[in-house]
């Protein structure tokens, strides 16, 4: 019995012996190309940001107010052809307006790190904004300015919540 023990034990050293060769033979993994983490990135801005909802504060510079809330519902972000822009498409629901519009806005990078960064931008109906919004994971924060006025803002992003689906069939033309 005693030799069957050291056989078995050899039997298992050859097979750990082998296992550890192998994994020492395994190429290492190959750095990431710089258009490789540009994909990868811009893949997850998109992701992060379509079907998003932006929940949580701003402040008015020169108001010693609390801090308000706000949230913004971001359907789409594609990144466009040209440059830096990407298309946005959000619900803007500012005072008693509540519109779904496109917006082509440029998005710079800090590393890793993107940096909405949009100036003068004039909304129809809506006037003209200036923002610099830096998105981090799950949370962003920036300035704003509207006109003459401006402050910061800081939230949580998180996902919309799905549409409830109707049950109604359409009706047939009479």
């Amino acid at each position: 019995m005693h030799a069957t023990q050291i056989r078995g034990w050899l039997g298992v050293a050859v097979l750990a012996a082998g296992l550890a060769n192998g994994i020492a033979e395994e190429p290492a993994a190959k750095p990431e190309t710089p258009e490789a983490r540009q994909a990868r990135l811009f893949k997850q801005f998109e992701s992060t940001l379509t079907n998003a909802v932006l929940a949580g504060k701003f402040t008015i510079t020169g108001k010693p107010s609390p801090p308000r809330e706000e949230s913004y519902t971001i359907r789409s972000v594609t990144k466009m052809a040209q440059g830096d822009y990407w298309l946005f498409t959000a619900r803007i629901k500012y005072g008693k307006r509540d519109v779904t519009l496109p917006m082509p806005i440029p998005v710079k990078w800090a590393g890793d790190t993107p940096v909405i960064s949009l100036d003068n931008l004039t909304l129809p109906g809506l006037g003209t904004f200036s923002a610099h919004v830096v998105i981090d994971g799950d949370k962003y924060a920036g300035t704003w300015a509207h006109g003459q006025v401006g402050g910061h803002m800081f939230g949580t992003i998180g996902k919309a919540k799905p549409k409830p689906v109707t049950t109604e069939s359409p009706k047939e033309p009479e």
